[in-house]
C-alpha cells in the first residue's frame, strides 16, 4: 500500500510552537494556529535583522517528506534554511555555524512566489517530533524576512498517537 502524504500542520501542537526574532505585531503563530495552510493576510515578518528561527512542534511523531514556503515579497522571501529536528530548545547560537543541520535549501524567487513543495532528505526525516527552520539568509538581502505560508508534508508515524492533551500524573 502506498503512503499519501499530507498536509502535517493538522498534527502541529500549536502551543509549543514558537519564533525567534519575530516582529510581535506579525507572528509565525499567526500563520499556523488554523493548523492549515495560510491564506489570508498574516505573515510572520523578522524583527532585528533577516534571520528567523521556526521551532514546530508536532502532537505526534511524523515522517516529513517536503517543505513549502511562500512570501508574497520577493525580495523578503526566504533564500537560504537549514533544517534541524527533535531539539528541545533551539537558539540562534545553536544554529550560526551550521553544525548538525540535516539539509540545507537554497530557495528560488519561484519556490518562494508559487509556494513550490521542496522535497527533502526523506530517509533524515523519519522519526520528527519537532521540526527547526532556521532562515539563514532572504532572496533581496532585505533587513527583514517575511513568510506569508508553510506547509510541511509527510505521513504521521503509525503506532504513535496525539499526547497535546495528555496530562502528567503526579505520585501519591
Amino acid at each position: 500500500m502506498a503512503d499519501t502524504e499530507i498536509s502535517l500542520l493538522e498534527h502541529l501542537d500549536t502551543p509549543q510552537v514558537t519564533c525567534l526574532n519575530e516582529s510581535p505585531e506579525h507572528t509565525f503563530k499567526s500563520i499556523v494556529e488554523g493548523r492549515k495552510k495560510n491564506t489570508g493576510d498574516a505573515y510572520v515578518l523578522s524583527e532585528a535583522d533577516e534571520q528567523l528561527l521556526l521551532n514546530i512542534s508536532f502532537n505526534q511523531t511524523v515522517k516529513i517528506r517536503s517543505i513549502s514556503i511562500q512570501s508574497k515579497n520577493v525580495e523578503q522571501g526566504p533564500k537560504t534554511i537549514r533544517l534541524y529536528i527533535n531539539r528541545p530548545s533551539l537558539t540562534f547560537s545553536d544554529v550560526e555555524d551550521g553544525s548538525e543541520c540535516l539539509q540545507e535549501l537554497e530557495l528560488t524567487e519561484e519556490d518562494v512566489t508559487q509556494g513550490k513543495k521542496i522535497p527533502l532528505r526523506f530517509v533524515r526525516f523519519q522519526s520528527v517530533t519537532s521540526l527547526h527552520v532556521f532562515v539563514v539568509s532572504n532572496l533581496g538581502g532585505e533587513d527583514e524576512t517575511r513568510i506569508d505560508a508553510i506547509d510541511i508534508f509527510g505521513l504521521p508515524v503509525m503506532g504513535t498517537r496525539d499526547v497535546s492533551g495528555l496530562k502528567k500524573v503526579e505520585d501519591e
